[in-house]
């Protein structure tokens, strides 16, 4: 099997190329933690050719030599341009992610995106939107560890034309006590290397599964709106949702509801008459994915 980036030469800048979903990625870097993210969570991802057309040139480097060598630090730039201000060095596979995430909400307004986990058990998907703290990602991914297909973990891309949501399975983000919760609650979970004291505290990326990753040309209906709340030592409880409030809710959690206008509200409201819609509270990862399991089927 043909390797994403070839063997690692420290301080010799090497470029990947691979599909995401429906985005072809250039990336160049020079860092080693940044290739060996990409090598162990990106593996099964489809490798483009040289001819191929790429919407993201990506690259991780340093701001300055000296950077390279005292108080490190890293900068993402997209075709040139720095879009955020440099972060510590040992940060940059988490950068990677974020910069990704970036690219992908600002250039597909074709799409509503809402900021959301998707995943998809017997052709129906449930969408968890979530602030920080809600457990939207450690729910996403206790499904995905129990067998469910990832669309993604960060946002759902909604369809102006046809409401239908295009997958972006990239590796699931998760922080702080959730990274030890999925490694108890599942053997076969592959993280990456694990970055302390960022933005958002520890951060580790979770490697999606081959068979959602080889599905990603392959959209899901909308079947379950549900806001998640993880609550320590709480019942498992799915509270019924008016429609009015998912919809207002909902268009909260929108990265671009305003920028598309009047499309965007007819959008949100053509998605919400598809979904059943509740509220959702759990501290027991086992009793969620029971319960969704039920629901799917």
């Amino acid at each position: 099997m043909t390797s994403i980036i070839n063997a690692i030469v420290p301080g010799s800048t090497k470029h990947a190329r691979f599909r995401i979903g429906s985005f072809n990625i250039s990336l160049s870097s020079s860092i080693p933690e940044v290739l060996q993210h990409i090598q162990s969570l990106y593996s099964n991802y489809e490798i483009l050719a040289d001819s191929d057309f790429i919407d993201f040139h990506v690259q991780l480097a340093s701001p300055s030599i000296s950077r390279r060598f005292f108080r490190r630090q890293v900068v993402f730039s997209l075709d040139g341009y720095i879009p955020f201000k440099p972060l510590p060095y040992a940060q940059a596979p988490a950068m990677f992610e974020w910069g990704m995430n970036w690219c992908i909400a600002s250039h597909s307004n074709y799409n509503l995106i809402i900021h959301a986990a998707v995943v998809e058990l017997k052709d129906r998907a449930f969408i968890f939107p979530g602030t920080p703290g809600s457990g939207k990602s450690t729910l996403c991914a206790a499904l995905v560890c129990r067998g469910w297909r990832l669309l993604s973990d960060e946002m759902a891309l909604i369809s102006i034309n046809d409401g239908l949501i295009s997958p972006v399975p990239r590796p699931i983000s998760l922080k702080n006590q959730s990274i030890p919760l999925i490694q108890a609650f599942s053997n076969q979970a592959v993280i990456g290397r694990i970055v302390a004291d960022t933005a958002k505290g520890t951060v580790g990326h979770m490697k999606p599964p081959e068979s959602s990753v080889k599905l990603a040309e392959k959209q899901a209906k909308p079947s379950f709106l549900i806001f998640p709340k993880y609550k320590q030592a709480s019942e498992t409880k799915l509270m019924p949702l008016s429609k009015g409030k998912a919809m207002v809710r909902a268009a909260s959690d929108c990265f671009n509801y305003n920028v598309l206008g009047a499309q965007g509200f007819n959008c949100l409201g053509d998605f919400i008459d598809q979904c059943e819609c509740y509220e959702f509270e759990y501290s027991s990862l086992d009793e969620a994915v029971s319960l969704f399991t039920d629901m799917a089927n």
